[in-house]
């Protein structure tokens, strides 16, 4: 009982200290502010403005320590501040200063690119990322004490050992088998640790959620999608894992077969992408706007805005290591099921392509 206490009093903590930094971007600010005709913005235009900003990518990383305001680090100038300088590349002259067609606003970055811009400086989401590595070299290094016998030394060393048997055990072999499962393991342990760190330092009051950046998510898929057709061909042979795709239908049937097995194939990670990303950007703005009605409505909104924003962060703090268990889980699925090719087309005893 007394764990949950101090897990609610730390939550309630966290909460609160989050509500200077909101307070000055988008709460009380209400003079020297107004939108495109200059005209006063309410409290409620500038709260949606602070909690988008919030959770979008950019180059720009504000870190606001309670009550202390420090000024915003320009990341991408440390890496170029004009078009052709470091990583700021221009490959067609004013590609860079073209406007950003409204169809494609979703897609800014992407569209930059593909004209000729090739803004290639970290963002919030790339620093969040740096530092979430960071914190795992440290606390793996700090987890590798083992004693004479090589059993692990401590209770940080036990904890960091239990989660690893947990990923080769019931995530890695569970899925894969005892065979192919330990070979897995790495790249497994790899991404459970780095999207449960990243998650968690997402909830630390100044720090950014770089799970929430679809860019991220995306990268995450794709590695996910290579290993999983690496396993498969692997498994099962370059022509075993083509000749899956047709499946065992009449030949008729099997052009059909082959494009939806073929489309399954992209199905698998983009679950994975759209998964972890809205749950992490979704936990992320509903909390800023329960802690947004403070501002809006009125201060006394903070009886009941303070606990349900505490109760969410609870949650937040089981769905930060749910998410980065479940992308890692059905990564072990989807490779398990390229592993499985190869039983498929190369049964023991059998023929190899009964």
């Amino acid at each position: 009982m007394k764990r949950v206490w101090t897990l609610v009093v730390a939550a309630t903590t966290l909460t609160v200290l989050a509500l200077p930094a909101f307070a000055s971007s988008g709460g009380h600010d209400e003079a020297g502010h107004g939108d495109a005709h200059g005209q006063p913005k309410d409290k409620a235009s500038e709260s949606s403005e602070f909690i988008l900003h919030h959770v979008a990518d950019d180059t720009e990383f504000e870190f606001e320590l309670p009550f202390v305001h420090l000024p915003p680090i320009h990341i991408a100038e440390l890496f170029g501040k004009e078009p052709g300088q470091g990583l700021f590349i221009e490959r067609e002259p004013g590609a860079c200063t073209r406007p950003v067609e409204k169809s494609q606003e979703a897609f800014a970055s992407i569209f930059k690119f593909m004209n000729g811009c090739w803004d290639l400086r970290p963002t919030k989401a790339v620093l969040s990322m740096w530092i979430a590595m960071g914190l795992l070299a440290l606390i793996l290094f700090l987890g590798r004490s083992r004693d004479q016998n090589g059993v692990p030394r401590g209770v940080f060393a036990n904890i960091v050992e239990t989660l690893l048997l947990f990923v080769r055990d019931e995530i890695a072999i569970a899925n894969i088998g005892k065979e192919e499962g330990p070979k897995y393991t790495p790249y497994l342990a790899s991404v459970f640790f780095f999207v449960m760190c990243t998650n968690y330092l997402g909830l630390i009051p100044g720090f950014f959620t770089a799970t929430g950046v679809l860019g991220v998510t995306i990268a995450l898929s794709i590695v996910t999608f290579i290993m999983t057709q690496v396993a498969g061909i692997r498994s099962a042979g370059v022509v075993g894992f083509f000749a899956h795709l047709f499946g065992d239908v009449p030949t008729w049937m099997k052009p059909l077969m082959f494009l939806v097995e073929f489309l399954g194939l992209f199905t698998k990670p983009f679950a994975l992408l759209v998964r972890l990303f809205a749950n992490m950007l979704a936990g992320h703005m509903v909390l800023f706007f329960i802690l947004s009605l403070i501002f809006v409505v009125h201060l006394g909104a903070a009886v009941v805005s303070v606990p349900l924003a505490t109760g969410l962060y609870l949650l937040e703090l089981f769905v930060a290591l749910l998410q980065a268990y479940i992308f890692t889980l059905l990564t072990a699925l989807f490779i398990g099921q390229g592993v499985a090719l190869g039983h498929h087309h190369h049964p023991e005893g059998g023929d190899a392509h009964h």
